[in-house]
This record gives structure tokens, C-alpha cells and sequence, in this order.
């Protein structure tokens, strides 16, 4: 059944005049169905993660199990609203989204709060937004309506210079911005983003070859000039060698791969942690997350947690390949690279094989900013598929 609605006059819409629409049938189920999963099993681990924590709670061990649940009915709502709007509305509005998640970056510099020494977060009553992870749809999406429009008006195929310096100007605003908080790890994601959608979008191998060898020269200047803090030098120490200071810049890993350990095949069950419920990994609830499922879960319930992102990463980027316009293709396909590496740099970091950097586990960390980036990408994967499924019957 489709339900679309009318205009406010009752008037039908003029060919080529957006409007809002409403369709259930025709989704990605196997998309919908993994994220809803994912999204289940992130908040009862970060129910588990906090319910001993009185430090954390207040001694509420139910608190921080109704703040994820508030923030994932947000994001279904976010969600919702993405996928039942005409795509040619998406379009519109996609210069105002990339606009608002400028302004919040700069009010994060002028008036956020300094948390884990960066200066991301927005107080808003009781909740803290973090605009870095709104900014990085908000980037995916001003790429790729940039490339889009340009590519369509001159029904040229490729990308040329022009668009690549234009798509790189809208993802420079944003990474500066993260940069001054700082936010290194948000900028690597970020970085990782701008790569897959210029390489999907068709810019030529020396464009990608010249981004790389400036993303590492512009790593050892910074580290040659200072720009990085000491904590943050520290923690690439720290993944060097984790064993070189154990009980400080080298905790977390330790800690972390120690709870993951504990877990062995089946886990010592939810809730039953030892490490856990010990309180002994730092922010085990947002950036630690994967330890929890590690070590109550084991080996098979993370590996379960792994292939719930790995399915959603591979319909992303079937989304991508079917897309019936250069917009819906580039956008799919960014997506699937933001999560995909945020992943890996997220179970990374848990493992020890990659440098703690602070981001949180897509769908499953706790968190409404990343939550609610989620679910408005995941929204807009569903608008994409509708359409190009639209397309097809015609």
C-alpha cells in the first residue's frame, strides 16, 4: 500500500514539484532488520556496561538503559522522517543540513564542553550533542549533490578537477573545524569518507594518489610540529608498544584486550563480566562497547556483532551499486565507507590493533549524536533504494 500526502491546498503537485511521501512497501528489509538488531544489541550492552557503575548512574542501574532507549526513539523518528521524504527534497535540503552542522562545529569552539580533552560537545539541557558526527553525513551528502549537479548539468560523464577541488572545499570547512577541537579521531573517519566517496564518485588515480601522499605528509608535520596534544602522541605510543606504559597512556588497550579475553567462546554471559562489572575498562559504555560484547558474549556473540555490521556496510554499498542517479550512488557509497571504517577503527582499538582514538561503535555505542547520524544515513539509504526500486517498475 502507498500513501502519499497531499498539499496543504489539495491541489495535485506539477510535474517536477517535490513532495513528501510516504512508502512502507519496497524497503530494504534485510538493511532495516540488521540496523534494528544492531541498535537491540547495543542497548543491552550498554545497560550491562553502566548498571554497576554507580559512578556513572547515581545508583540507578536502569539510567543510562532509558537515555539509549529516548535516543533510539529519535532516531527512529529521524529515520522515518528521511524515508518518507521525496528524494527531490532530500536534494534541497541538503545545502541547509550541510550548513547546520558547520554552525554547530563553530559553536562547539566558541561555547562547547571540553570532554577527554576535546572541545566536541554542545550542552542542550540535559543532553550533549557532538555536531562532528552529524558533520560527517552532512559532508557525505554536500559531496555528493556537488558532484551530482555539476555532472548532470553538462550529461558528461567522470569527475572533473573542478568538482573534485569543489567536493574537497566542502569536506575541508567541516575537517578544519574538528581539527581545532581537536578531534583526531573523528578526523581520521572523516578523511577515510572523503577518500571512498571521491574514488566512488570517478576522480582519477592521481587525484587519489596526491590525497595519500598528503594525508601523510600533513600526519608527520603535524607530529613534527606539535599540532597533536601530548595525550594524543602518547596514545600512538601507547599502540606501538602497548607494554611501554601499562598503567597510563597504554590502560585502555589493556584493559581492553584483557575483557575481550576473559570472554572466551560463549562469553561469561550478560551482565556477568567480570572486567565489566569491575568498572576497570574506561568508557566501556561508548568507545569500549565492543569489550562488553567480548567478554559476555565471547567469541561467537561478538563475531555475531561483527557480521550485523558487515551486513549493513554490504547493503549500503548494493544500495550504491543499484542507485539510478550519480546523487543516490556517491551518497550510498559514502555511507558505507564512513561506517565501515568508523567499524574497524572502533574494534580496532579494542583489539590493539589500531591506536585509541575515541569513536564510537556505529548503532551500538551509547550516544544520541552518533545514534542520530545513524539512523538519519540509514533513512536516506531507504529513500535511495525506494526510488531506484520506483525506477525500475517504470
Amino acid at each position: 500500500m502507498t500513501i502519499t500526502s497531499s498539499r496543504p491546498t489539495g491541489r495535485p503537485a506539477r510535474p517536477g514539484q517535490p513532495t513528501l511521501t510516504s512508502r512502507a512497501p519496497g524497503l530494504d528489509w534485510l538493511l532495516m532488520v540488521a540496523t534494528l538488531a544492531l541498535v537491540t544489541l547495543g542497548t543491552l550492552l550498554v545497560w550491562s556496561a553502566t548498571s554497576t557503575r554507580a559512578d556513572l548512574t547515581g545508583g540507578d542501574p536502569n539510567a543510562y538503559l532509558r537515555k539509549q532507549l529516548v535516543n533510539v526513539a529519535i532516531g527512529l523518528v529521524l529515520m522515518v522522517a528521511v524515508l518518507a521524504t521525496d528524494h527531490r527534497w532530500v536534494r534541497i535540503l541538503a545545502p541547509l543540513a550541510y550548513l547546520a552542522s558547520v554552525g554547530g562545529l563553530v559553536m562547539v569552539l566558541v561555547a562547547g564542553s571540553t570532554i577527554n580533552g576535546s572541545r566536541s560537545w554542545i550542552q542542550l539541557g540535559g543532553m550533549s550533542i557532538q555536531p562532528s558526527e552529524l558533520a560527517k553525513l552532512a559532508v557525505v551528502i554536500g559531496m555528493a549533490l556537488v558532484v551530482a549537479e555539476r555532472t548532470e548539468r553538462r550529461w558528461g560523464r567522470g569527475v572533473r578537477s573542478l568538482e573534485v577541488v569543489a567536493m574537497l572545499a566542502i569536506a575541508g570547512v567541516p575537517a578544519v573545524l574538528i581539527l581545532l577541537q581537536p578531534d583526531l579521531g573523528t578526523m581520521l573517519v572523516l578523511a577515510a569518507t572523503v577518500f571512498g566517496v571521491l574514488a566512488v564518485a570517478g576522480a582519477g588515480r592521481l587525484w587519489l594518489a596526491g590525497l595519500t601522499l598528503a594525508g601523510v605528509a600533513g600526519a608527520v608535520v603535524a607530529v613534527s610540529a606539535g599540532v597533536l596534544k601530548p595525550y594524543q602522541l602518547d596514545r600512538f605510543m601507547a599502540f606501538t608498544n602497548p607494554d611501554l606504559d601499562p598503567r597510563g597512556a597504554g590502560y585502555n588497550t589493556e584493559q581492553a584486550r584483557i575483557a575481550v579475553g576473559n570472554g572466551g567462546l560463549f562469553g561469561q554471559g550478560l551482565f556477568d563480566g567480570s572486567q565489566t562489572r569491575s568498572g576497570f575498562v574506561p568508557e566501556q559504555h561508548t568507545d569500549f562497547i565492543f569489550t562488553v560484547a567480548g567478554e559476555e558474549l565471547g567469541l561467537v556473540g561478538a563475531g555475531l556483532l561483527i557480521l550485523l555490521l558487515a551486513l549493513v556496510i554490504w547493503r549500503a554499498l548494493a544500495i550504491s551499486a543499484r542507485a539510478g542517479d550519480l546523487f543516490g550512488r556517491v551518497a550510498a557509497a559514502g555511507i558505507a565507507c564512513w561506517w565501515g571504517f568508523q567499524a574497524f577503527q572502533n574494534i580496532g582499538m579494542c583489539l590493539g590493533i589500531m591506536p585509541v582514538t575515541g569513536v564510537p561503535l556505529p548503532f551500538v555505542s551509547y550516544g544520541g549524536s552518533s545514534l542520530f547520524a545513524g539512523m538519519l544515513a540509514l533513512g536516506l539509504l531507504q529513500n535511495i533504494h525506494l526510488r531506484s526500486a520506483d525506477a525500475g517498475r517504470r
